[in-house]
């Protein structure tokens, strides 16, 4: 099918096979997936105290009986305030993993839904000898400046990445590292071809491996 595709800065379209990500959306899958990537991203460092954590003096109160009041124990009683916290939240670990194959179902289906939509675009990487932030600012220019939009490169460019970094909404990857989250964020996909080749391959394998 046709898509877009920029080279020099202009805009324009080419010819590229995307039978490899299918023609249907699984909406169920990339929502299995994007629970599964905004779960791994919880920091789940939230934490209260205990009463046993309080530190407050552990005197009782007043006296059990003859008072009038009702009975107390300790300050760091959880019904008085400031007391401790009664089954409050604690550190934990949030993450898990969708297994293999369903990871590389979801990025082929997301895929697929942005190849429909017109959301990918096939670009000819700039080749930096330097960090430069203006060699950027003019290719998002020229795409006429996508909210979020996600590179894709076929291997690491640290001078590219350097570059795009700092731009608000832009992520860089390469194509072993993209997944569906990636693609499901960015409303505009910007990829070398050999980086869609090569994601295009690890979608149709079934052998372990990185997904």
């Amino acid at each position: 099918m046709k898509i877009k595709s920029i080279q020099a800065g202009k805009l324009g379209t080419t010819e590229f096979d995307t039978a490899a990500f299918g023609d249907k959306v699984l909406f169920r899958t990339l929502k299995d997936a994007a629970d599964m990537y905004a779960s791994n991203r919880r920091q789940g460092t939230v934490k209260t105290k205990t009463r046993s954590e309080i530190a407050y003096s552990r005197k009782k109160l007043w006296k059990q009986k003859h008072t009038g009041r009702a009975r107390s124990g300790d300050r760091k009683n959880p019904v008085w305030r400031g007391g401790g916290t009664i089954f409050g939240p604690l550190p934990r670990d949030w993450s898990y993993a969708m297994p293999l194959k369903a990871r590389r179902v979801a990025l082929r289906t997301a895929l697929c839904g942005k190849f429909q939509d017109g959301e990918v675009v096939v670009m000819e990487a700039p080749k930096l000898a330097k960090p430069s932030a203006k060699s950027v600012r003019s290719l998002l220019a020229a795409l006429e400046n996508p909210r979020r939009v996600t590179f894709v490169l076929a291997a690491a460019n640290e001078n590219f990445l350097k570059s795009a970094r700092n731009f608000p909404g832009v992520t860089v990857c390469t194509a072993q590292d993209l997944n569906a989250m990636h693609v499901m964020e960015a409303t505009l996909i910007v990829a070398e071809e050999a980086a869609l080749k090569t994601v295009a391959n690890r979608v149709q394998k079934t052998k372990r491996g990185v997904a």
